[in-house]
């Protein structure tokens, strides 16, 4: 039978967005405690950047300018410590000087007690106040960690120290070497797969087709088992990117209680988060998590992890004593966008039938020509999704973003100009109306317009952190799409151009026939008349027409 703690009322499947590969968008909560990117490379020694501040003195609320600065960098990470134990969790907290590039972070316990990134923009300096504590240590330091690309990157970058007035010389500090890092609990890796023996009896299970194999590549598995005070959890499943559950006091997505196992290079990384409204996780720093283990084989990937069953050190943690509704996910660590379907391909395939495919389809379709009826699908559709992801942003964001640049200014005008083209195209004069060649220029300048702004609208959406697209195949999947339609393009105008050149010299080889099949026709009427003039028969009739015929028009 059921575990008591665990009664759980219903579970479903759901789609969570969960980038396994470097953070843009500067929500790196993971790393409070070493500080490390999660990028799986190694950092890199001789830092070029460096931390200044403006005082070296300080008392408790003093406010201190911290600035970073050095070559182009796009991500950093800053916190300060306790000089004499580097180790330790973060001191005091920041206030922001620049909110378009910088944000604030709470680690552990302490809020905005880290700065980072907002986006993956180029910097060369960034500059916070830190605020300090009432009960500061008598020695503080700062730290960064600073990426200039994916794989190039600088951990825990030493800065200056600043001390309280009347504090005895500083000891010794600890060594700043990411590897001297504690870790919260040891790591272990499974030997075998999950079982289900136990399912019903002294566990609760929940399994994908119902009663599967644990062990199976197909199979997703989730269960919960008590002892005491303590409930391990088992999950399971074939994905090469993340599986990951959530606890919800409803059937609705947000203010929920995740737990995510994340493949980052063949090494779990097994994760805490608190889902906030409809908006991505933010992983914990730290989760109260015990006995972590997993296994990656053969396409499955496992994780098992104990934790408490009340846990009032962790607000966002739920109690494992009460029901709860069950949403679990899988999927690649990567977020799609509507936008890049609708004007990536429908948009594009629709141009390329309505400008190229007009003689190949001529044919009637439901009393329409069929490339028309297959342009008017593809151009409605592109109306749709761009609707869809259009609202989307304000749904999840609740309202307008004031630190998105141009980007929702742009989307508005791509999404207008949308609307506007099918409404226009409702109205269009019939095909010889003296109306109808400006309406065309219309509506090709509109659609023209509209593909321009929204590819320009994507490339400056790619470094918010709303997208969160892994870095770097969000600019090279934009420049791939962009580069395959105007190549198509170019390659279809110049067959377009071709047929219209042979077409062209197949007429005039046929002009010069028939005109010279004319004059032939025209000399052989003239004999007749001069033939016929000895015989004194000559007509006024005849003289005309052999005028004509020499000097009229050749058809």
């Amino acid at each position: 039978m059921e575990p008591p703690v665990l009664a759980f009322a219903l579970w479903i499947f759901a789609f969570l967005s969960v980038p396994a590969a470097g953070y843009p968008n500067g929500k790196v909560r993971e790393a409070c405690s070493s500080m490390m990117p999660y990028h799986g490379h190694s950092p890199q020694p001789s830092p070029e950047h460096t931390i200044s501040v403006n005082e070296t003195k300080f008392r408790p609320g003093d406010h201190i300018k911290v600035s970073l600065s050095g070559p182009v960098f796009k991500g950093f990470f800053i916190q300060a410590r306790n000089a004499e134990n580097l180790t330790g969790p973060a001191v005091g907290s920041f206030m922001l000087a620049e909110e378009r590039i910088s944000q604030l972070l709470t680690c552990g316990l302490v809020k905005n007690s880290a700065i980072s990134h907002t986006s993956k923009s180029k910097k060369t300096n960034v500059e916070a106040y830190w605020v300090a504590p009432t009960d500061a240590p008598e020695h503080v330091q700062f730290l960064a960690t600073v990426v200039e690309k994916y794989k190039i990157f600088w951990v825990k970058i030493p800065g200056p120290i600043v001390s309280q007035p009347n504090a005895p010389p500083l000891t010794t500090p600890t060594s700043i070497t990411p590897d001297t890092l504690p870790t919260s609990q040891p790591v272990f890796h499974l030997t075998t797969s999950f079982n289900a023996s136990s399912c019903g009896i002294t566990k609760f299970c929940i399994r994908n087709p119902p009663k599967c194999d644990p062990g199976a590549a197909y199979c997703f598995f989730l269960s919960f088992k008590q002892n005491n005070h303590l409930v391990l959890i088992e999950m399971s499943g074939p994905s090469e990117g993340y599986i990951a559950f959530a606890l919800s006091h409803d059937q609705w997505m947000g203010d929920d209680d995740a737990y995510l196992c994340i493949n980052e290079g063949h090494r779990i990384n097994i994760n805490t988060a608190y889902l906030s409204g409809r908006t991505p996780p933010v992983l914990d720093s730290e989760n109260g998590l015990e006995d972590i283990s997993w296994r990656v084989a053969d396409g499955l990937l496992q994780c098992s992890f104990r934790r408490n069953l009340h846990l009032p050190a962790y607000k966002e943690r739920f109690n494992l004593d009460a029901n709860y509704y069950i949403f679990l996910a899988d999927g690649e660590a990567s977020e799609a966008s509507l936008m890049f379907v609708a004007w990536m391909t429908t948009v594009s395939i629709g141009v390329i039938v309505a400008r190229f495919f007009k003689p190949v389809w001529p044919h009637s379709l439901f009393g329409k020509e069929i490339w028309f009826q297959v342009h008017r699908m593809l151009m409605l559709t592109t109306v749709l999704l761009t609707s869809i992801a259009f609202v989307l942003p304000f749904i999840y964001r609740g309202g307008w973003s004031e630190w998105a640049g141009f980007h929702p200014y742009l989307g508005c005008t791509v999404m207008a100009l949308a609307i506007f083209q099918p409404l226009m195209a409702g109205f269009r004069p019939p095909p010889h109306a003296p109306r109808r060649q400006v309406f065309n220029w219309v509506h090709w300048s509109t659609g023209t317009t509209a593909r321009i702004l929204a590819v320009v609208t994507m490339f400056l959406g790619m470094d918010l952190p709303a997208l969160n697209l892994p870095d770097p195949w969000d600019t090279y999947t934009m420049i791939g799409f962009v580069s395959w339609h105007v190549s198509i393009d170019i390659l279809l105008e110049i067959h377009s151009y071709c047929l219209i050149r042979k077409v062209e010299v197949i007429d005039e080889d046929r002009i010069q026939i028939l005109q010279s099949l004319t004059s032939a026709e025209a000399e052989a009427s003239c004999y007749l008349v001069k033939k016929s003039t000895h015989r004194e028969i000559l007509s006024n009739t005849v003289i005309v027409k052999c005028v004509f015929s020499l000097t009229g028009p050749y058809i």
